[in-house]
């Protein structure tokens, strides 16, 4: 799935990494702690988080994912946009909670990450 299609589907925002919007992801995993993130999503998927610190997206460029979903409507600071934007890094805002944001994306065939790949 396209990362445009995300948009789409998330009726997101955009707020870093519009010239990228054609890239693919194999999948998505959602989380708060970043632990979890960095055991749990592959390269190239796309992070789902309630959380809009600077370290997300650290964790993000380490665990080499291709966007970060920022659920529940939670705006991140110019900082964390800025430090999305060094890294050309996808970042975009939805107003759905992560539950129901990971729902939507399921239900259009985006598939969760377990672990095993």
């Amino acid at each position: 799935m396209k990362i445009s299609e995300i948009q789409n589907i998330l009726d997101a925002t955009v707020l870093t990494g519009e010239d990228q919007l054609d890239r693919n992801v194999v999948g998505a995993g959602g989380a708060d702690l970043m632990a979890d993130v960095l055991s749990a999503v592959a390269k190239d998927a796309v992070l789902l988080t309630g959380l809009t610190t600077e370290q997300v997206l650290r964790t993000a460029k380490v665990a080499d994912v291709a966007a970060v979903v920022f659920v529940r409507g939670k705006q991140p600071d110019t900082p964390v946009i800025e430090l999305a934007k060094f890294y050309q890094l996808p970042a975009m805002l939805t107003k759905y909670s992560l539950f129901v944001a990971s729902g939507r994306l399921y239900v259009n065939g985006l598939r969760g990450l377990d672990g095993s790949w």
